[in-house]
């Protein structure tokens, strides 16, 4: 994301420090093989807010050789987290490519937020990963948003290694993490390490499978030291032989390899570290189990061997079964997939990051988009370093580049470097793999999926001179983030904001001040409720409009029913019964595609608050048309047919109700459950992690406007929470009346 350098000259003179290659990591560079994609891990880190993810990642940069003075989340000086409201705020917003060498290898890592309003940063670099790493804080073990970081890694099929950090704390806990990933995520955990301490103090880890001890020396823990451990050691020699023991007999039970060198063994001691390491990366290719690292990232405690476990147990672009397709049928030619957009000035605008799944992109080269017509060329070809950038005249298949010049990309967007490029491989997936010219323009031409926004509000600029400043501004956030709706609301006049929270939408206006100087308002936040059918409805529409002398005119007939707001279900049908089909013989797909159009448009309103309705499936039993009446006043006709089937039928208030987790101490726990009773919330479990209590509810987002300030109130600051959507609900009729009440006269 762009940074404006900014801040006094001791912040700029210690991240000119930190961009500072050291001599060793580029020795190291001279010894990689480009051309080998083994050696290539495309991986993410991903994570709950606070669980460490940026720590972590800053530790890989050091540790690598990439820069040279380890920077810190609360000191606000770490790369990846470059933008000034991620310095303030002490948090990830914007997803950062970075990349380093260690074992002779190749990370391109992609440090990704924690934080809810920022799931979207999340689901665009999964787009591109090969693998993950997820971050635990090991006191809290899975949280709510380590699940829903999970459930998308799931989406993509990726293998994952889980990092249980922050294991200097007193209330760390191993078993916590192994038990909370089996209970709430249903894995098969395989515990590669145990860590040890020592007068309470975090000392080192053990290498469960060497059977190693792992102490850490140097000012920052450059160097690790192994020493073998023997039977003096005691309680961790047991606790070691039988972690061992159990990790073979788990490999045996996911892996049939090793379950038969299990049975041709007396006893599982005697099994190589070698065939326990190769049996560890086949269950974890294969999403069979995942193996668990331990340490402490601010301790600089085991970070290299999360790092030597990335090379060893995650795959690289080659082993990539999910994006086969691409690489198969592209052969030699390019095909790259647009995952992230910033804006730079100092560089050309619009930086674009790209995954190259074939071929290879040089500087200057001319590209396709498959979703636009025309090419486009490319002007600067780069590296990425967070928010520093190195050119170079190539990147091949299998790597992260970041490209400018291209003006009509967006996230998703998949491009190659001609129309003939994307012809061929077309014809070679219809016909060597069989797939039906829909689902070739899926795999194409799909994007990624925008969530709907839970809140919006107004913008508005200070003063006349902002306007235009301001909507090229919040164009460009746009393209950035997709999450982020901008609408113009034509009854009042007003630029309104669509988005995923409160902060999401904080950090928006912070950004149109400090990065682009414009002066905004915001107006007051409102829920994104929707509303649902109550009946069935039938209507028929006669239109008639001149213009011009010539005569515009339609008859449709139409009928609409509710449907599951789930279910897949066409938006339009036509009625083939005896009494409809003959009016329909002539309807062409050009007008079914307008009449759908009309309907959308239509849907964006309800009758009760103006909010879009959902759940509702149209049939059409008559249409006709004059000849020579416009599209635009079909479009136009199907609209006003639509939002007269609604008030007809009738539609009621969906309100977006929210996942809430609490996490708090004894003393407070009851007055937060009162309070909670009293803001409509359903109480779904409660229970303990380590000294806390956890409460887990569901309640509506309406209730929750605030709650973060009211929380630390009630509890003192000792209770924290995160919350996640979960759903729409219907709202009673009581509620609905105050809903009505609040909105009206608002946005």
């Amino acid at each position: 994301m762009l940074l404006r350098r900014r801040g006094n000259l001791k912040r700029v003179l210690e991240r000119m420090c930190k961009r500072y290659f050291r001599t060793s990591a580029n020795s190291d560079a001279k010894k990689i093989d480009v051309n080998d994609l083994s050696r290539v891990r495309n991986i993410g880190i991903l994570a709950h807010i606070d669980a460490g993810k940026t720590t972590t990642t800053e530790r890989m940069l050091y540790y690598s050789g990439r820069i040279r003075v380890m920077g810190e989340v609360h000191e606000g000086n770490t790369v990846t987290d470059y933008m000034e409201q991620e310095r303030d705020r002490g948090i990830t917003i914007t997803s950062a490519a970075v990349t380093l060498q260690w074992m002779k290898h190749k990370f391109n890592l992609i440090d990704t937020p924690g934080h809810i309003d920022f799931t979207m940063e999340v689901e665009q670099a999964l787009h591109v990963m090969d693998g993950a790493v997820v971050v635990l804080d090991a006191s809290a073990g899975v949280e709510a948003q380590t699940l829903t970081v999970w459930r998308q890694a799931d989406n993509y099929e990726l293998p994952r290694i889980v990092y249980a950090n922050k294991m200097d704390r007193n209330d760390a806990n191993l078993e916590l993490c192994k038990s909370t990933l089996s209970s709430k995520l249903g894995v098969k955990t395989l515990p590669l390490q145990i860590p040890f301490k020592n007068g309470g103090k975090l000392e080192g880890i053990v290498d469960v499978v060497a059977k190693q001890k792992c102490i850490w020396s140097g000012e920052s823990g450059q160097q690790c030291n192994r020493i073998p451990l023997t039977e003096a050691d005691g309680e961790i020699w047991e606790l070691t032989t039988k972690a061992r023991e159990e990790l073979a007999g788990d490999l045996a039970d996911l892996d049939d390899k090793m379950g038969d060198i299990v049975l041709g063994l007396d006893s599982v001691e005697h099994i190589s570290d070698k065939d326990i390491y190769e049996a560890v990366r086949r269950v974890t290719l294969s999403q069979k189990g995942v193996p668990l690292l331990s340490g402490s990232s601010y301790k600089n405690v085991g970070v290299q061997l999360v790092m030597d476990s990335i090379v060893h147990y995650l795959p690289s672009p080659l082993e990539n079964s999910r994006q086969s397709f691409l690489t198969e049928s592209f052969k030699d030619n390019l095909s790259a997939k647009v995952f992230k957009i910033v804006h730079d000035k100092q560089r050309g605008g619009a930086i674009s990051f790209l995954r190259l799944y074939s071929g290879k992109i040089t500087k200057g080269q001319t590209i396709h988009n498959l979703k636009q017509p025309g090419s486009e060329q490319i002007s600067k070809l780069m590296v990425a370093m967070a928010d520093d950038y190195e050119e170079v005249p190539e990147v091949l298949s299998g790597n992260v580049a970041a490209v400018t010049g291209l003006r009509n990309v967006n996230t998703g967007d998949l491009i190659t470097s001609s129309s003939t490029a994307a012809n061929t491989a077309r014809k070679y997936l219809l016909n060597k793999k069989k797939y039906t010219s829909e689902q070739v323009d899926e795999v194409f031409g799909v994007g990624v999926q925008v969530p709907d926004p839970v809140f919006f509000c107004s913008v508005e600029p200070a003063s006349l001179k902002f306007q235009t400043p301001m909507e090229v501004a919040l164009k460009e956030l746009q393209r950035e983030n997709p999450s982020l709706q901008v609408s113009f609301n034509s009854e009042t006049g007003q630029t309104v904001l669509g988005g995923m929270g409160e902060l999401h939408l904080e950090v928006i206006k912070q950004r149109l001040i400090s990065e682009y100087k414009v002066e905004v308002d915001l107006g007051p936040l409102q829920i994104a409720y929707k509303e649902y059918l109550l009946n069935p409805a039938e209507y028929t529409l006669e239109l008639k409009h001149k213009i011009g002398g010539v005569l515009h005119a339609m008859t449709l007939m139409m009928s609409v029913k509710a449907v599951n707001a789930d279910e897949k279900v066409e938006l339009l049908t036509l009625d083939k019964h005896p009494d409809y089909a003959p009016h329909l013989t002539t309807v062409t797909p050009r007008q079914i595609m307008l009449l759908k159009q009309g309907i959308i448009s239509g849907l964006q309103h309800g009758p009760v608050l103006g909010s879009p309705v959902v759940g509702a499936s149209f049939k059409l039993h008559r249409l006709e048309l004059k000849r020579g009446t416009s599209e635009s006043i079909f479009i136009s006709g199907a609209a006003q047919c639509t939002q007269k089937l609604l008030q007809d039928a009738g539609t009621a208030i969906l309100e977006p109700v929210m996942s809430l987790e609490i996490v708090s101490d004894d003393n407070t726990i009851s007055t937060i459950l009162s309070d909670l009773s009293n803001r409509r919330a359903v109480i779904r479990n409660i229970g303990v992690r380590g000294h806390c209590k956890t409460i887990s509810a569901l309640a509506p987002l309406s209730e929750l406007l605030g709650y973060s300030k009211y929380l630390r109130i009630l509890s003192s600051g000792l209770a924290s929470f995160t919350i996640e959507f979960h759903d729409y609900e219907p709202v009673s009729s009581d509620q609905q009346a105050k809903v009505i009440q609040e909105v009206g006269g608002l946005i």
